[in-house]
């Protein structure tokens, strides 16, 4: 087990770029597409992720409690690392530096709607609170689905899932980034064919979105920022010999930035005047809604955020962006949410 323990993280990583050479570089990710940090531009945003993840393309199999959870877009995380602690001397010399616990960086995975219903059961359970700690494995492989190598975690808890930025005029593959802190992580050879299940859906494009609020004409959006619905994790000591526990903290769900075009101003002008300006702002005043992601036929749901008690609280009528192709003119609305919940229908699953 020690052996096994010890095998290189870098080489785990590393596999399918070494197998897939000038493909890999081809299809490799841009953080930017899918990175859900939203500029911290003043009260009520959130903040930059202070590290840009350095997603690994490639091919990669999530298995979740024993069974396989489908294929990923990218990873990152999930390598060891010792915590370093300073014990000052007494006799006023240079401090001692030791290593006190083994920590692990949490994992960050890039998917699409194509995985197996207990991902989305997953983070579904998280943003109840109803918090789940789970035991699994990513196992890469090349680009004939043959194994090199396998990272198993445990008692795993979700910390961070992310959303890009939903645009009309895009035309980019939409992905989530599922983040998690587990307590331990083991490194193994692998080997054989993979074997996750695949699913008939299409891939999801940023473009194939739309917002509902109840009494509001959502029908013009053409933009919501990225966002990300954030856990805090609690670190304990009370965790199995080197390895400290984590413990679910605080649960932040975050504000949401919305553009539109301006032939749809009136419902949320009038709304801003009554609930921001007039300050009939009570819970009763808050409005629920949801964001939907769409198939390739904008009919076909994939996926919804439902949004629960949705208060406005910035509009600016003049955000019309003046290098806009399409010319279109357009106003941004922010809104803040008290409570989301993910919901995403079973996939169908080729036999």
């Amino acid at each position: 087990m020690n052996e096994e323990r010890t095998t290189s993280r870098r080489r785990f990583l590393g596999t399918a770029a070494g197998a897939t050479g000038v493909a890999l570089a081809a299809t490799a990710w841009k953080p930017t597409q899918a990175a859900a940090a939203v500029p911290d531009t003043g009260p009520g945003t959130q903040s930059p992720t202070a590290v840009e993840r350095r997603f690994r393309p490639g091919v990669f199999a999530l298995t979740l409690s024993g069974a396989g959870a489908g294929f990923l877009k990218a990873i990152d995380g999930g390598d060891a690392h010792g915590e370093v602690i300073t014990i000052p001397s007494g006799s006023g010399g240079f401090p001692n530096k030791t290593i006190s616990n083994l920590k692990y960086d949490d994992f960050a995975l890039q998917l699409g709607f194509g995985m197996t219903k207990a991902v989305y059961d997953w983070i579904s359970a998280s943003w109840k609170m109803n918090y789940t700690r789970k035991q699994g494995s990513i196992t890469t492989a090349d680009f004939n689905y043959q194994a090199k190598s396998e990272r198993q975690f445990r008692d795993a808890l979700i910390t961070e899932t992310s959303f890009p930025a939903l645009d009309a005029s895009s035309k980019d593959a939409g992905y989530l980034t599922l983040q998690f802190a587990a307590e331990e992580t083991i490194d193994l050879p692998a080997s054989g064919a993979l074997s996750a299940p695949v699913s008939k859906q299409k891939l999801w494009l940023t473009s194939n979105f739309k917002l509902e609020i109840d009494g509001i004409d959502a029908t013009k959006v053409s933009k919501i920022d990225a966002f990300s619905v954030k856990q805090q994790i609690i670190e304990s000591s009370t965790g199995e010999g080197r390895f400290g526990g984590k413990e679910p903290g605080k649960l932040e769900f975050p504000d949401l930035k919305i553009t539109l075009a301006t032939s749809s101003i009136a419902t949320w002008a009038a709304w801003f005047d009554d609930f921001v300006i007039k300050g009939n702002n009570g819970s009763d005043k808050e409005k629920n809604g949801r964001i939907v992601f769409l198939s390739p036929d904008l009919k076909t749901e994939l996926g919804e955020i439902k949004l629960i008690h949705v208060g406005i609280f910035r509009f600016d009528p003049d955000a019309d962006d003046p290098s806009s192709a399409d010319k279109i003119a357009r106003f941004t609305a922010e809104l803040y949410v008290e409570q989301m919940q993910f919901n995403v229908p079973p996939a169908p699953v080729i036999t």
